[in-house]
């Protein structure tokens, strides 16, 4: 009789393992059968604080200009032209560019100019401040100088306009200085004939270079 019990016990044994009962009977350990999920590798970045092209090609070109803009002077900026303070810098090297328009029936003679120099990075809060406060420190009773709200062009941005009203007749410049990367640039427009939105937008082209 015991036997038959035996017999019958393992004919039902055979019939839940065919069926899967057991597997909720005697569940798998915790784990035991998951595939763990992968952890994501980190993306390593690629952003420099220092510029990666070389300074003239930063410049502004003859076609980021509007047609009648003629190039008047480009050059490196060289060392012994750089005063101490920048030296203390860490100034490493720059360029200036110049362009003007001039119209002889309409009495119009308007410049362009860009300066770009590359410090090192880490004074780069200091060079814009110095900048900065040299502008600023030109305004006295004959010349004034108003700042200007202007886009950011990179880590610091400075708009003005500064106008001189010595003798009879006043002149306008109008100034954008920034900092990018490890980059300084100042562009002024002066002349008979200044237009600030079109200085705006030579100075964001001038940003755009600096990678």
């Amino acid at each position: 009789m015991e036997r038959g019990y035996g017999i019958l016990g393992l004919f039902l044994f055979v019939i839940l393992m065919s069926a899967g009962c057991l597997s909720t009977i005697f569940p798998s350990p915790p784990g035991g059968t998951l595939t763990p999920t992968p952890t994501p590798a980190p993306v390593p970045t690629t952003s420099s604080p220092s510029s990666t092209i070389p300074v003239s090609q930063m410049a502004l070109q003859p076609s980021d200009l509007p047609s009648d803009y003629i190039l008047k002077d480009r050059s490196d900026i060289t060392y012994p032209e750089m005063d101490q303070i920048s030296l203390n810098l860490g100034w490493r090297a720059g360029y200036k560019v110049t362009y003007y328009r001039f119209n002889e029936q309409q009495y119009d003679m308007t410049e362009v100019s860009q300066v770009i120099e590359i410090f090192t990075p880490i004074n780069m809060n200091t060079v814009f401040n110095i900048h900065e406060d040299a502008i600023t420190g030109q305004a006295t009773g004959i010349d004034q100088i108003y700042e200007l709200p202007c886009p950011n062009m990179g880590d610091h941005t400075y708009a003005y306009r500064k106008t001189e009203t010595q003798g009879p007749l006043s002149s306008v410049t109008y100034g954008i200085l920034f900092t990018k990367k490890d980059v300084y640039e100042e562009l002024t427009m002066s002349g008979t004939t200044t237009d600030f939105e079109a200085l705006k937008s030579l100075a964001q082209t001038a940003a755009g270079k600096i990678q």
